[in-house]
């Protein structure tokens, strides 16, 4: 139970930030928008989405240091992890927004886009792990 109320918990911190960050400034917390927004040079300094996504960066070692999971992460090739993120943000370009935008934002706010986006990422997710367990029979 202790894996589900954190899980819930960070669920509910996130969405009380999106809805502040909307509430507050009047935009949404889509992360593509918001990096956008920071690499802007119009808007850099004049935007507070450079403290939205500090806060998402410093987030994750607070929540290390006080609860110390055992998290093992192996990064195989950064080669790949470079390629896949130049591909994340052309599928962000493409998609007009990121999955947690779409997801956490859109659909709170009943946008017919991001329903269908976010169906969309689901699916792609869906046959993914269908095809690499089912079909070509890799146990992740």
């Amino acid at each position: 139970m202790h894996d589900y109320l954190l899980a819930f918990l960070g669920g509910l911190l996130l969405g009380i930030s999106v809805v502040g960050y909307l509430f507050c400034n009047g935009r949404i917390a889509g992360i593509s928008g918001l990096i956008a927004q920071v690499l802007n040079p119009q808007t850099m300094f004049k935007t507070p989405a450079i403290w939205f996504l500090l806060g998402l960066s410093i987030t994750p070692f607070f929540y290390g240091w006080i609860f110390k999971p055992q998290i093992a992460m192996v990064v195989t090739s950064p080669i790949l992890l470079i390629f896949s993120g130049l591909l994340v943000g052309f599928g962000t370009s493409l998609g007009s927004g990121c999955t947690s935008g779409h997801g956490i934002c859109g659909i709170s706010r009943l946008s017919k886009r991001s329903i269908v986006a976010t169906s969309i990422f689901m699916l792609a997710g869906f046959i993914t792990v269908y095809v690499i367990r089912h079909v070509i029979g890799v146990a992740l």
